[in-house]
């Protein structure tokens, strides 16, 4: 197989399992949901101090923690960093409804080919500071020091996710059987 070859099946992979989720309402349902709750907690760990203060004081302040965090995002970095972070909500929902499906098919032993997508989870984020969930376990001074703010880092979580998504491909087909066919 030449490398043309490899790269068609890459894309037709990794469009086969973003689409994948709108295959059916539970999916799409899914997605919707994760992807959700992934946005709220990359806004949320933008500024984690803040946010335990404000959310400590009472859930009241949800809602304002929300926004002035989604607004201090798009001040610093306009809407290239806040397109990362809605980016990133929406890969990783894609992602999670795409492993929820491959347990339920094929089991524990699929995980296997999305395995690489919690570094992705754990790496990417934050479009303010570039710590993401990081900031949440303590990393956050360490990820200031890299250059371009943790720019880079964002963008390799984001390729992590790709890459591992075209890589595992449709969770319901399975891929084995027709690699070696031409």
């Amino acid at each position: 197989m030449n490398w043309r070859e490899r790269i068609d099946g890459f894309v037709r992979n990794l469009h086969e399992a973003v689409t994948y989720p709108f295959e059916s309402w539970r999916g799409t349902a899914g997605l919707v949901v994760v992807t959700a709750v992934t946005y709220v907690v990359l806004v949320l760990s933008t500024m984690p101090e803040f946010t335990i203060q404000m959310l400590g004081d009472g859930l009241h302040w949800f809602d304002y923690v929300l926004r002035s965090l989604t607004e201090t995002i798009y001040r610093t970095d306009g809407w290239t960093g806040l397109g990362i972070v809605v980016l990133y909500a929406l890969l990783t929902g894609v992602a999670v409804v795409n492993v929820v499906a491959q347990l339920r098919i094929v089991g524990p032993s699929s995980l296997a080919d999305l395995s690489g997508v919690l570094p992705g989870l754990l790496a990417s984020g934050c479009a303010s500071c570039g710590a993401g969930l990081l900031g949440f376990l303590g990393f956050a001074g360490g990820l200031a020091m890299l250059p371009y703010e943790g720019a880079l880092l964002r963008i390799a979580g984001l390729a992590l996710i790709l890459f591992f998504l075209g890589r595992a491909g449709h969770p319901e087909r399975c891929r084995l059987g027709t690699e070696g066919a031409t």
